[in-house]
């Protein structure tokens, strides 16, 4: 007869903590093994009496050693967000210190592509070689870099996109089950449509698969298989290698910054065109996939380019205002 399994008395507690989150529309994969790795430390090193204390954290915290220190210090928060959840419940429960935890590293500002580097990226996409395997390379980055730039995708947005998603009559993407497991309709420009009617025709002149199901940007001859973060980004560090663009730090940017570059662009172009930005970013927020403008707000950088513009609408706006109160002020009666 088998030993019955030795549950912590946290599992109950991991349970409903998850049950709330997805209930809420978030995905929590990482927590989870993160979490259940927990319980299976905790069940194998007390047993079923184990409970969060200051020295099972401890102990438990030990075994991250081998993680970077933002990555120990993020498996530590979720633990942390899980205990001041329990204490709603139970107000006595140990709660870990935040000053306890590795200092956390200073992020990376975001690069702003400018327009001419987007061009140089997409002239530079001619560069890559096929391969027997991919013969479609130049023209997969090619779109990529369209894509990314012209519809602020998530990177993850981009490569779970399949042939299905293309709305060919609307001119539009759908994005599935992204973030928050929210789908939407992502509308093209017109230019943006040619590249993907180009790319699709370059498919079929290698006599590749155009069915709905198959990815997108995809590679392979027989079969074909959507392209990896880790391929994707392959090829974008080889077309900054060939343009040579670097952030001011030197540094290479990232894929993602194409997102952030997306959104500034936008309100650049609001600015200059004299649109309301405040009744405008609802709507880019949408199309984003954001739940709310605060988290559009993150990819709105104050690059110089967005502070002038901005500082010249207010001075359209508001210059006579603040002269005439300086004025007041120095009247002398």
């Amino acid at each position: 007869m088998t030993a019955p399994v030795r549950v912590p008395a946290i599992g109950s507690v991991i349970i409903r903590y998850l049950t709330l989150k997805t209930a809420l529309g978030r995905r929590y994969a990482l927590e989870r093994r993160i979490l259940e790795r927990l319980e299976a430390f905790l069940a194998t090193t007390a047993g079923a009496t184990a409970d969060l204390t200051p020295e099972t954290f401890a102990a438990w915290a030990q075994t991250l050693q081998h993680l970077m220190p933002t990555v120990r210090r993020n498996h530590l928060w979720i633990v942390r967000n899980l205990c001041l959840y329990r204490r709603r419940t139970e107000p006595a429960c140990f709660v870990p210190d935040l000053t306890l935890f590795p200092t956390p590293h200073q992020p990376r500002a975001p690069y702003i592509f400018r327009p001419e580097e987007i061009v140089h990226l997409l002239r530079a996409t001619s560069t890559l070689a096929p391969t027997p395997h991919s013969p479609l390379r130049p023209h997969v980055f090619h779109l990529a870099v369209v894509l990314l730039y012209t519809t602020g995708l998530r990177r993850g947005e981009l490569l779970r996109l399949t042939l299905g998603d293309y709305a060919r009559d609307e001119h539009v993407l759908l994005i599935r089950e992204t973030k928050f497991h929210k789908s939407r309709w992502v509308p093209l420009a017109r230019t943006t449509v040619r590249e993907v009617e180009r790319y699709l025709l370059a498919r079929k002149r290698q006599h590749l698969s155009v069915a709905p199901p198959t990815p997108l940007l995809a590679h392979g001859i027989k079969v074909l298989r959507g392209y990896t973060g880790v391929g994707l980004g392959h090829g974008f560090r080889q077309l900054l290698a060939t343009t040579r663009i670097r952030t001011p730090d030197g540094h290479r940017p990232r894929i993602h910054d194409l997102r952030h570059t997306f959104a500034v662009h936008a309100l650049m172009r609001w600015y200059r065109t004299g649109t309301d930005v405040q009744a405008k970013l609802p709507r880019l927020a949408t199309y984003m996939g954001h739940v709310s403008i605060v988290s559009t707000a993150y990819y709105l950088a104050f690059v110089e380019p967005l502070r002038a513009l901005a500082s010249a609408r207010f001075a359209r706006r508001c210059g006579a205002l603040i002269r005439c109160g300086a004025d007041a002020a120095g009247d002398p009666r």
